[in-house]
C-alpha cells in the first residue's frame, strides 16, 4: 500500500465512513464538540441520514424520526466539516489513509468506521428476489409491487413485520423459519396476540387474563395459517413522514405497498421453513414438485420458491427480509481487524477496533466489551444513534486527553417501534436472553389492545415486552435498573386494577 501513501492529498484530524444515522451522529458529535478540529465525512450518496423530532422517553429510552436530507444540510450547520462523494476503495491504517473508487487519497488522525450492514439475499443478481435495506430498495419495491398480484416474504425481522402488514392488494405468502411469527423481537404469545390484526374482523376486548406460565396453541406441523382482512378494516398509522425518508421504523409512510389487485389484503404463513430453491417458471415446468394453488405446474408465474416444507409458490417476486451482515468490505483487505464471530468488527469500550486510530460504530461493528446484565446488541436504528453520538465523544475525549466512561445507554437495552399499528416497547433481556431455564414470566394480555410480558429472575425484574399504550416503559425501566426483589407482589404485580407506577414511583 505504498503507493497510497506517495499519494496522499487533503488530511483531516477526524474522518468518518458512511452517512447512514451512525455515521452522521458521529460526525455531529465531533463537529460541535471539538470546532477548531476538521471532520470529514465519505459517504457514496448524495443524501444522509439525519435523526430528527429527538425525544428521551426516560433514562435510556429514546424516540426519533429518520430522513433523508442533502448532505449539504450538514454543511450548513458545521463549517469545519467537508463531505466527500465517494465510496471507499481501500484503507490502510498502517500509513492512515483512506483511498476512494475515483482515486483520491486522503490521510486521517482518527476515523470511524460506520458503513452500515448489507442485505443477506437469498440469491444474488436475480432480478426477482428484492432486497429492502435503505431508501433506494424500498423504492424499487414500491414500482414492483404495484404490478404484483402474489409475492413471497421470507423473513422474520423486523421489515418482513412491517411488510406484511402494509403491502394491501396483493396476496402475501409469508416464510418464516420459526414457530412464530416475529421471533427476534418477541416470544409466541406476543405473536398471537399480533395476528389477528390480520384477521378481518377486529379482535373483541376482552377482561385482562394474568398468568404466571403459558402455552401457545401451535399450527399442526405443515398447515399454513391464513389470514385476510379487508383494506378498510385497517387502524390508522402513525403520522406520515416525507417520502424518501431512511428505514426505521415507519420506512413505509410516504411509499404506496399496494399490489395490482383490487381485493382485501390476504396472508397466508408458512411456519418452521425456509427457502430450498429459486425456480425459473421453464424450471418450474421440469420439476417434479406441483405449486400449491390452481396453477398447478403451468408455468403461469416468472418465479417460483421451493420451501422446504415440501411446497411451492408461484409469485410475481420474492421479498428477501433475512437480517444483515457487517459491511466490512474494503477495509480487511491488507489490515488486522479483529472480528467478532458475526463478522463485524470487534470494538471495545470505547468504540476502538483492534486498530489503533480506528474506531467503528453501527451495524459494521460488534460489541465485545463485557455487557451489563441488561443490555445485549441488536442490529437496530436506536443502537446505531447511541454507538455513533458516543464513538463520537470517545474520539473527542481521546484528542483531548479526557477520561470518559461507557455511556449510560449502555447499561439496559431500550428500544420502541411499531408493529402492526401497535406500539411495541422492548426492555432489557426482553426474551429471557441468556437465562436459560432460571426465569419466569407473568404476562397479562387484553385481546386487541395490549399485550405486558415481564421476565423475572430470583424474583427481580430482568425484561418486559410492552405491546399497545400501557404506559408502563419506564416504571419497568426503574424496576430493572434498582433489581427491587418483587417476590412479595407475585402475580400482582400485573394487576390491572393496580396502578403500578404510583405503587413504585
Amino acid at each position: 500500500m505504498q503507493g497510497m501513501a506517495d499519494k496522499k492529498g487533503e488530511s483531516f484530524r477526524f474522518m468518518v465512513i458512511g452517512g447512514g444515522i451512525a455515521g452522521v451522529t458521529c460526525v455531529e458529535q465531533l463537529a460541535s464538540q471539538i470546532p477548531s478540529g476538521d471532520v470529514a465525512l465519505i459517504t457514496a450518496g448524495l443524501h444522509i441520514k439525519a435523526v430528527t423530532n429527538y425525544k428521551q422517553v426516560s433514562q435510556t429510552l429514546e424516540e426519533f424520526d429518520v430522513e433523508e436530507q442533502p448532505s449539504s444540510t450538514l454543511e450548513d450547520k458545521f463549517p469545519n466539516l467537508t463531505v466527500i462523494h465517494s465510496a471507499v476503495k481501500s484503507l490502510d491504517t498502517q500509513t492512515h489513509t483512506v483511498e476512494t473508487v475515483d482515486g483520491r487519497v486522503f490521510a486521517y488522525e482518527k476515523l470511524c468506521i460506520c458503513s452500515g450492514g448489507k442485505p443477506k439475499l437469498l440469491a444474488q443478481d436475480n432480478p426477482y428476489v428484492l432486497g429492502i435495506r435503505d431508501t433506494d430498495s424500498a423504492q424499487e419495491f414500491q414500482k414492483h409491487i404495484s404490478k404484483a398480484k402474489r409475492i413471497v416474504v421470507i423473513g422474520n425481522g423486523g421489515i418482513a413485520l412491517e411488510l406484511v402488514y402494509e403491502v394491501e392488494g396483493c396476496e402475501v405468502v409469508w416464510a418464516v423459519k420459526d414457530k412464530a411469527i416475529g421471533n427476534t423481537f418477541f416470544d409466541a404469545g406476543a405473536a398471537e396476540f399480533l395476528i389477528p390484526s390480520l384477521r378481518v374482523d377486529k379482535p373483541e376486548k376482552l377482561l385482562p387474563c394474568k398468568r404466571t406460565r403459558y402455552t401457545t396453541e401451535e399450527v399442526a406441523p405443515g398447515e399454513p395459517q391464513t389470514f385476510t382482512a379487508d383494506r378498510n378494516a385497517r387502524g390508522h398509522g402513525s403520522s406520515s413522514t416525507e417520502a424518501g425518508s431512511a428505514l426505521g421504523p415507519d420506512w413505509h409512510e410516504g411509499i404506496a405497498l399496494r399490489g395490482a389487485e383490487q381485493v382485501s389484503r390476504s396472508v397466508l404463513l408458512e411456519y418452521q421453513c425456509e427457502v430450498e430453491k429459486i425456480l425459473t417458471s421453464e424450471e418450474q415446468l421440469r420439476s417434479p414438485r406441483q405449486t400449491v394453488g390452481p396453477e398447478k405446474g403451468s408455468g403461469s408465474w416468472p418465479v417460483y420458491v421451493q420451501l422446504t416444507n415440501g411446497k411451492t409458490y408461484g409469485c410475481d417476486f420474492v421479498a428477501s427480509a433475512t437480517g444483515v451482515v457487517p459491511n466490512t468490505e474494503p477495509f480487511l483487505a491488507g489490515n488486522k481487524f479483529k472480528l467478532a464471530d458475526d463478522g463485524g468488527l470487534q470494538v471495545d469500550d470505547h468504540m476502538l477496533t483492534s486498530e489503533p486510530d480506528v474506531y467503528a460504530a453501527g451495524d459494521v461493528c460488534t460489541a465485545c466489551w463485557e455487557h451489563s446484565s441488561f443490555w445485549q446488541q441488536m442490529r437496530l436504528w436506536t443502537q446505531a444513534r447511541q454507538m455513533g453520538w458516543y464513538a463520537g465523544r470517545c474520539m473527542a475525549a481521546c484528542v483531548l486527553s479526557e477520561p470518559i466512561e461507557l455511556d449510560f445507554c449502555f447499561e439496559l437495552f431500550s428500544h420502541i417501534t411499531k408493529f402492526f399499528n401497535y406500539k411495541v416497547v422492548l426492555l432489557g433481556k426482553f426474551n429471557g436472553q441468556g437465562l436459560g431455564s432460571d426465569h419466569e414470566l407473568l404476562v397479562r394480555c387484553t385481546k386487541g389492545l395490549e399485550y405486558v410480558k415481564v421476565v423475572l429472575s430470583r424474583g427481580r425484574m430482568v425484561g418486559a415486552v410492552l405491546i399497545g399504550e400501557t404506559d408502563l416503559e419506564e416504571t419497568f425501566e426503574n424496576l430493572i435498573l434498582n433489581q427491587m426483589d418483587l417476590t412479595v407482589y407475585g402475580e400482582e404485580l400485573l394487576n390491572p386494577d393496580i396502578d403500578i407506577e404510583d405503587y413504585f414511583d
